[in-house]
């Protein structure tokens, strides 16, 4: 599960150009590629959520003042269960920025002013445990996993999943196709399957 809140400056982005950022937040963190399960695919992208905000009021700290709209400011708060905080939080703040400045390149402006000043700041916050409620109760990092790989579980279990292809081996939690002889992070535990499909680029290597 990921609640991703960005702020941006009033006036910046249009109701279009909010959602468009929003889908590529969402694209950018939930990987598709052929080895990964539609059905988990499918679970995690109904637990994340992208909220675009406009302050009222955006007070800079530099000397000399500054507007944050001049050259949009933003702030990224990512929230994610707290077992998985550290895992995620180089990922998250890369693949963030680049979709930051893919925006801003979209926009005919300087990109990389997101990687030389401070233009783009990322927070990854970890939800303590049993402080998330979803399904009308409070759950933690485990039910979340739980919920995610369920669907894929359930068809493992009608018979439903496709054979592994030659030298490979498939998941039987989630679905992910791996080589053999190489484990992806987390096994034999839930959690790291589970971020694997999240954010198969940072545990892939």
């Amino acid at each position: 599960m990921l609640l991703i809140d960005v702020y941006v400056p009033q006036g910046i982005f249009g109701e279009q150009e909010r959602q468009a950022l929003g889908r590529r937040l969402i694209d950018a963190v939930m990987v598709e590629d052929d080895s990964h399960a539609i059905e988990v695919l499918d679970a995690e992208r109904r637990l994340v959520q992208v909220l675009v905000h406009e302050p009222a009021g955006w007070v800079l700290g530099q000397r000399p003042e500054a507007d944050p709209a001049d050259l949009p400011r933003y702030f990224v708060r990512v929230s994610v269960p707290a077992p998985w905080r550290k895992e995620v939080s180089t990922h998250l703040v890369h693949t963030l920025t680049v979709v930051l400045a893919q925006t801003e390149a979209a926009a005919r402006r300087d990109p990389e002013r997101l990687r030389r000043e401070p233009h783009a700041l990322v927070h990854i916050v970890g939800i303590s445990e049993g402080s998330i409620g979803i399904y009308g109760r409070s759950v933690g990092a485990r039910e979340v996993e739980e919920q995610v790989t369920r669907p894929y579980r359930d068809a493992v279990a009608r018979g439903a999943v496709l054979q592994a292809p030659e030298g490979k081996l498939i998941d039987p939690v989630c679905g992910m196709t791996v080589g053999r002889g190489h484990a992806h992070a987390g096994a034999p535990g839930g959690r790291g399957r589970v971020l694997f499909r999240l954010l198969s680029p940072l545990l892939r290597g």
